[in-house]
C-alpha cells in the first residue's frame, strides 16, 4: 500500500511534534516500506486509520513499534574512536582532581541504541580507575527511544564479529560465551549501566547535572531549530566544565550556543 502526500505530511507533522523527528519527503519511500507490514497485520484500509489506531491507543505499545520501524539503530564498539581516546586521555584525568571528594561520576549516553557506546563507555572507565574502580560510582545512564534496541542493550548479547573494534585483552575481559557465535557483556559490566527508555523531546527530569553527555548520530534526525533547542537542554543538564559528545556529521550552531568548541564534535560547557 503506498502512503498519499497527504497522508504522510500528517505522519511526519504527528512525529516531529512528539518526537522531534525529521521525516522529509525524500523518506517516503523508506517509511512505506518499513510500515507496510504492520498496515497488513493489523488490517488497516490506509495510512490514516493507522495514525488514529496510534493516537488512541491508551497503552502506549503502537507508538513504540512505529518508532521501533522508522528509526535506525546502527552503531558499533569504539565508534568514533577518537571520542573514546578523549575520554580516557583528558576528560576522566580531570574528573578524578576535580570529582576525588564525592567521587561520583556521571555519565549520560542519550541514544545508546543497543548498547555498544555506554558498555565502550564503562570499560574505559574500568580500565582507567582500575583497582579503585570500586571507590568510584560511575555508573552510566543510557537511554533511548527505542524499546526493541534497549532489549538488546540490556541482555548485552553481541556477535563475535562485531568486536572487532576492542582490543583482544577486552574481549577476553570484558565478554563471556554465550554460544558459538555469540558472547555476553560480563555481569559485573553490565551492571554499571542504567537503561531507560525516554524520548530526548521530553522534559528533562535529573536532579543532578552530568559530568560527560553523549548524544551522537541521534541529531541528523531533527531538523535546525530542534536540533539547537536540544542542545540548550544539553547544556543546561551538563555541570559547568561539562562535555557533550555529537557525531562527526552534526554540529553545533556557535552562534547561538554557549557551548565551547574543543575539537571536532566535541563541545564543553564554561
Amino acid at each position: 500500500m503506498e502512503i498519499t502526500q497527504k497522508e504522510f505530511l500528517v505522519f511526519s507533522e504527528y512525529i516531529k511534534a512528539n518526537f522531534g523527528i525529521n521525516l522529509t519527503s525524500k523518506k517516503k519511500t523508506l517509511v512505506t516500506s518499513r510500515l507496510n507490514n504492520i498496515i497488513e497485520k493489523h488490517g488497516f484500509d490506509n495510512f490514516m486509520d493507522y495514525l488514529h489506531y496510534i493516537e488512541g491507543d491508551a497503552s502506549g505499545e503502537s507508538v513504540v513499534e512505529l518508532l521501533n520501524r522508522i528509526t535506525t539503530n546502527h552503531t558499533f564498539f569504539y565508534r568514533e574512536k577518537k571520542h573514546f581516546e578523549y575520554l580516557k586521555d583528558i576528560v576522566l584525568p580531570e574528573l578524578s582532581i576535580s570529582e576525588r571528594n564525592e567521587r561520583d561520576i556521571r555519565i549520560w549516553s542519550a541514544g545508546c541504541s543497543s548498547g555498544e557506546e555506554p558498555y565502550t563507555t564503562a570499560m574505559i572507565l574500568s580500565e582507567f580507575f582500575a583497582n579503585e574502580k570500586r571507590l568510584w560510582d560511575t555508573k552510566i545512564l543510557a537511554t533511548d527511544i527505542s524499546t526493541s534496541a534497549l532489549i538488546k542493550a540490556k541482555a548485552g548479547i553481541y556477535s563475535k564479529s562485531s568486536l572487532g573494534h576492542l582490543p583482544d585483552i577486552w574481549r577476553m575481559k570484558y565478554f563471556v560465551s554465550h554460544d558459538r557465535d555469540f558472547v555476553r557483556i560480563n555481569d559485573q559490566l553490565r551492571k554499571e549501566i542504567i537503561y531507560r527508555r525516554f524520548n530526548l523531546m521530553s522534559n528533562f527530569p535529573y536532579k543532578k547535572k552530568f559530568h560527560v553527555i553523549f548524544c551522537r548520530n541521534v541529531m541528523i534526525y531533527f531538523d535546525t531549530e530542534t536540533k539547537a533547542e536540544l542542545i540548550d537542554k544539553f547544556y543546561d543538564c551538563l555541570e559547568p566544565g561539562g562535555y557533550l559528545f555529537i557525531g562527526h556529521s552534526e554540529s553545533v550552531d556557535r552562534r547561538r550556543s554557549t557551548l565551547k568548541y574543543i575539537k571536532p564534535a566535541i563541545y564543553r560547557k564554561e
